[in-house]
């Protein structure tokens, strides 16, 4: 083969997300897409607040060509990266400065960033607690180390303890949390930060290395009920956080986010360098010009997360009175439902067949688990709930259940 193995199979393989939002294009196409239920993909659907164009308009108007579209530096435009410092200086009462950040193409971006710029050698691990998103697989594993996994809580959906502490080693460069969580919508409460970086600090002096928490936070805005998403770097110093406005801007479709590499992080110039350097050697220097500008005006506004809430709602009661069990989020917008099947592979194929494109969870690290995504159009979930209802008789009958 005169390519890389390894990228070929990313390459000709997709994920199971995009495999079926592919799947659910096709099925559209044949039978319209009012008869498709396609769950699949954490695609906003909630319009970008009115001060995304209403700047992006003013901008054009306002700035010459090359200012609007030309480069910025390496690591992001100053104003820009002070306006994130300052937005969440103000929130959360932390002194941020405008070099603490590196503007990344989005969360995915700004992780793999910090991957490769932490990984010494093949020995390294990241841990990561499940369910988790599947692609930090691929990205540890791109940068060379090694991806750790916890079992799941399916209890609370919190963090197991004592089964992470059997994980952490002197070859542990890094735990990664994602919460609000994809794709459980669970949120981390308080108690279980202070208690991961009472650990962690515990572990940290244990084998004499430093240990990073990678905070993955895509979805930080997007809560419900009073929920409270602990700012993480306020609680444990060795901190990296990873940041992209898609979800609360309703912008996936253009990358953008950050790297926070607070002035406490151990050997914070070191580390702030080689994510600079991972962004040099990977080709992710200058994030988009125009969004970068964008965020400026627009920093600390979201689409609207009621939206969402009712969508939540509207589903959650609608498969409990079916009979599912279902875990109720309070962020994001997926809901994680336990197949009533052992097989959870074998009820997503079962679900095509009611045109229900739902996401088996095997690849999230949590088997017989179903993740449903509920940023969609409300009446198509309404559409959908006798399709669920059909598919849990059937479902009941044709697969070996728990």
């Amino acid at each position: 083969m005169i390519v890389a193995e390894d990228m070929y199979r990313l390459g000709s393989q997709r994920s199971v997300i995009r495999d079926l939002f592919e799947y659910g294009k096709k099925l559209a196409a044949e039978i319209g897409a009012e008869n498709v239920y396609d769950f699949s993909l954490g695609n906003p659907t909630v319009p970008a607040p009115d001060c995304v164009n209403e700047t992006i308009r003013s901008l054009t108007q306002t700035l010459d060509g090359m200012t609007l579209h030309g480069y910025t530096s390496a690591q992001g435009d100053e104003e820009t990266r002070q306006a994130v410092a300052d937005y969440l200086n103000r929130t959360h009462g932390t002194r941020f400065k405008a070099d603490d950040f590196y503007m990344a193409m989005g969360a995915a971006a700004a992780l793999s960033l910090c991957f490769r710029a932490l990984t010494v050698d093949s020995s390294d691990e990241f841990i990561t607690i499940a369910p988790f998103f599947p692609e930090y697989r691929v990205f540890v594993e791109a940068a060379g180390a090694k991806l750790v996994v916890v079992p799941a809580d399916t209890k609370n959906f919190q963090i197991d303890f004592e089964e992470l502490e059997k994980r952490i080693s002197r070859h542990t460069k890094g735990i990664i949390i994602n919460s609000p969580n994809n794709p459980s919508g669970a949120v981390y409460s308080e108690e279980t930060i202070k208690r991961l970086a009472a650990l962690l600090e515990k572990k940290e002096q244990e084998f004499g290395t430093v240990i990073f928490l990678l905070a993955d936070e895509p979805y930080r805005e997007i809560v419900y009920d009073g929920a409270k998403v602990p700012f993480i770097t306020k609680y444990y110093k060795n901190t990296l956080v990873c940041y992209s406005f898609s979800k609360s801007l309703s912008l996936p479709g253009e990358r953008i986010g950050y790297v926070l590499v607070p002035e406490e992080v151990a050997e914070h110039k070191a580390v702030y360098a080689a994510i600079a350097g991972a962004g040099r050697s990977l080709g992710y220097v200058c994030a988009p010009s125009l969004f970068q500008k964008v965020l400026v005006s627009c920093i600390g506004q979201t689409g609207d997360i009621k939206e969402y809430q009712k969508n939540r709602d509207l589903l959650y009661v609608g498969l409990t009175n079916i009979g599912y069990e279902c875990f109720k989020p309070q962020g994001a917008f997926y809901l994680f439902v336990k197949s009533p099947s052992e097989d959870s592979e074998a009820f997503c194929e079962l679900a095509k067949e009611e045109h229900l494109l739902l996401v088996p969870a095997d690849g999230f690290g949590c088997p017989g688990y179903v993740r449903i995504s509920y940023c969609v159009d409300t009446e198509m979930i309404k559409r959908a709930l006798p399709a669920f209802e059909r598919l849990f008789a059937r479902c009941r009958v044709t697969l070996p259940i728990f």
